[in-house]
């Protein structure tokens, strides 16, 4: 197979470039198997099946998934796969080297949080990673479009305080959505790349 460049699909489909932190996160990552939680139309999985990750990336809209299929049939894609799947519902165990999940926390219920992240702290295999990037409601820049639910201040990093906390910040940022005068709607995101220890 020839070598893409890392923005071939964005450019090639029209897609999101992978995220920032999934390029950042990408030097310290061993290639292995990866679970994608709300994959989309599949910015972050291909990138990584591009980098040599065995890919399974769970979304629950059915156009995004459709949209994925498509492109791993058109460029005849190996160990990469989409899978219809309602995060809010889900139990999963597995052996991964990498479970991710950017921006996708604030569309779930605020009760399937805590499980959902029990599930990938287990399912990671040891010195493998979590990567998270998810909105945040803060004083300062409170709950901006009515999300199910945002992480409060710490909250993220409380739940990896056994892990080793690569990089943890609250950062504000800016969401792909406009406010009524075009302006891009910002508010802090809680993004945590932690490995997990050897105990």
């Amino acid at each position: 197979m020839s070598i893409r460049p890392d923005n071939y699909f964005a450019e090639k489909y029209g897609l999101t470039p992978p995220h920032s932190e999934v390029l950042e996160a990408l030097p310290k990552l061993t290639p292995g198997k990866a679970l994608d939680l709300g994959c989309g139309q599949g910015r972050n999985s291909l990138f990584l099946n591009q980098q040599g990750f065995d890919v399974t990336g769970w979304d629950s809209n059915p156009q995004s998934l459709a949209r994925l299929q498509q492109i791993i049939h058109e460029e005849q894609l190996q160990n990469i796969r989409a899978e219809s799947c309602d995060l809010n519902q889900v139990r999963f165990n597995g052996e991964y080297q990498l479970v991710l999940s950017t921006v996708v926390m604030m569309f779930l219920q605020p009760q399937s949080i805590p499980q959902l992240i029990a599930d990938m702290q287990a399912s990671t295999v040891k010195y493998g990673y979590n990567l998270i990037v998810a909105a945040m409601s803060t004083d300062d820049y409170p709950n901006p479009l009515d999300f199910p639910f945002t992480f409060k201040s710490g909250e993220l990093s409380h739940y990896y305080r056994n892990w080793h906390i690569v990089k943890y910040n609250e950062h504000v940022g800016e969401l792909h959505r406009r406010d009524e005068n075009g302006q891009r709607i910002r508010c802090r995101f809680a993004t945590l790349l932690a490995q997990k220890a050897s105990y």
